[in-house]
């Protein structure tokens, strides 16, 4: 694992994120160091989404700070969480591409946006992309519902590394796929993490990622961070929700399966 430098790429201190009456994240706390591999598990439900999704600025927290690369968010200043966004690209657990654009059109639509360039180096530059993940032009001039599953992922890893980001969001990355596209998946990631630095914060439940893919794992449960550390260390953790979570009849299988 890379060793920490400067500031943590992802900073989180005392972070509480409710709806109504009840609290998902109850004063959480955790660090994603520049340039590893952090995954995330919890139970079904109990807030790793909503924990990325503050992250990001999709949800607004009620308590806590959070800082990107040793800047602190601001959800009411729009221009500076802009500026800030730049920093990060997203995977969204279903892909999220538009269905009504291309491939290469969804990979453009991030630079559109931020970039002024021109048509050019736009098709230069999102079949760069798509060939940095796997996709070939031909596969560019296609829309998302004639992609399969495995594709559909490369195309949204490909827009979400349009804007070079130091930072990668992934949602269950290999959720829904078969286990060959996700071993490829994975493969990816990782082949990608090394290539160009990256922090990848990845929200997962697949247990092959988790030892193939990530430096460290940090477990979530009742609100907040209680194990966070090489894979290893929470396969030996005696805290209740991370031994059922790594020692279940399910867990041991797969483990002998990767071993």
């Amino acid at each position: 694992m890379p060793e920490p430098s400067q500031a943590p790429a992802i900073s989180v201190r005392n972070l509480t994120v409710g709806f109504g009456e009840k609290n998902v994240l109850d004063g959480l706390s955790l660090d994603v160091h520049r340039g590893e591999v952090l995954g995330l598990v919890g139970a079904s439900g109990g807030g790793k989404s909503v924990l990325l999704r503050t992250i990001i600025g999709l949800i607004p927290p009620r308590e806590g700070r959070i800082a990107i690369m040793g800047a602190e968010t601001d959800y009411g200043d729009t221009a500076a969480m802009q500026d800030i966004g730049r920093h990060w690209g997203i995977l969204f657990q279903q892909g999220a591409l538009f269905s009504s654009l291309t491939i290469q059109q969804n990979v453009q639509f991030p630079m559109r946006e931020n970039l002024e360039i021109s048509q050019t180096l736009l098709d230069e530059l999102a079949t760069a992309k798509l060939e940095m993940v796997g996709l070939s032009p031909d596969d560019g001039n296609k829309f998302p519902s004639e992609l399969s599953g495995g594709m559909t992922k490369r195309a949204a890893l490909a827009r979400a590394l349009a804007l070079d980001p130091e930072i990668v969001f992934l949602d269950e990355p290999t959720s829904g796929l078969d286990p060959i596209s996700a071993s490829d998946f994975d493969e990816l990631i990782s082949t990608l993490q090394q290539t160009l630095g990256l922090t990848v914060f990845m929200v997962t439940h697949d247990l092959d990622s988790l030892n193939t893919v990530c430096d460290r794992v940090a477990a979530l449960s009742d609100g907040k961070i209680v194990e966070v550390g090489p894979i290893e260390q929470l396969v030996g953790s005696q805290h209740p929700w991370v031994r059922s979570y790594f020692h279940n009849a399910r867990a041991r299988t797969r483990a002998t399966e990767t071993h």
